[in-house]
């Protein structure tokens, strides 16, 4: 089972450039997300793995991190390393955190 991690700790890996992958579907990730984040919907993470690095870890986040827990866990049985993000978003924004409003990148 992947590991989980803090949205401050993450805040710090998105300052120190890590790749964040966003799993929330097209209108959550519009209403809110964390900045720099991927966004490839749980439901399509099969069709989109060469999008995702497997050099380096992928901080995976949904809302309140039962589905980035779901594609953490996948995507470690394809052998990419990957954290869940504990909370999700809705933690990150509670932390004080900001929202970007951005399209996906």
């Amino acid at each position: 089972m992947p590991s989980e991690v803090s949205v401050d700790e993450l805040a710090i890996a998105i300052a120190e450039g890590s790749w964040v992958l966003d799993v929330r579907e097209p209108d959550e990730f519009a209403a809110g997300h964390v900045p720099l984040a991927h966004h490839i919907p749980l439901g399509t993470i099969g069709e989109n793995l060469a999008a995702i690095p497997q050099d380096e870890l992928v901080y995976v986040v949904c809302k309140a991190g039962g589905r980035s827990m779901r594609a953490a866990t996948a995507l470690e049985e394809q052998g990419y390393q990957v954290v869940s993000v504990a909370g999700g978003t809705d933690e990150w924004a509670a932390a004080g955190h900001e929202l970007s409003f951005d399209a996906s990148l």
